[in-house]
């Protein structure tokens, strides 16, 4: 059984950070390009940041310069770290490999 288990949000300050955890199982990890999605609400989802299986990233230009994905493949783990925060990157974050999806974890952004 596929499982991503996201961790590590929560409420912080405007110019504050957070690192989003994902434990994946259930499939080749490794082998698997994975992504960080946002949800907020009212509107749809977005695509924040990718890495692929040779480790390259993507990041949508937002949050360009103030997150970072990164991927342990001995562990299965993917992380976002996530430096200055502001209001708008308020959402619920969700780890994919783009077939399974985690249950997501909430960060809110608010002073």
């Amino acid at each position: 059984e596929v499982q991503l288990v996201e961790s590590g949000g929560g409420m912080v300050q405007p110019g504050g950070s957070l690192r989003l955890s994902c434990a994946a199982s259930g499939f080749t990890f490794s082998v698997f390009n994975m992504y960080w999605v946002r949800q907020a609400p009212g509107n749809g989802p977005e695509w924040v940041s990718s890495i692929d299986a040779d480790g390259r990233t993507f990041t949508v230009d937002s949050v360009k310069g103030r997150f970072a994905i990164s991927r342990d493949n001995a562990k299965n783990m993917l992380y976002l770290q996530m430096n200055s925060l502001k209001p708008e990157d308020t959402a619920r974050y969700y780890c994919t490999n783009r077939v399974d999806w985690g249950q997501g974890t909430q960060v809110t952004v608010s002073s």
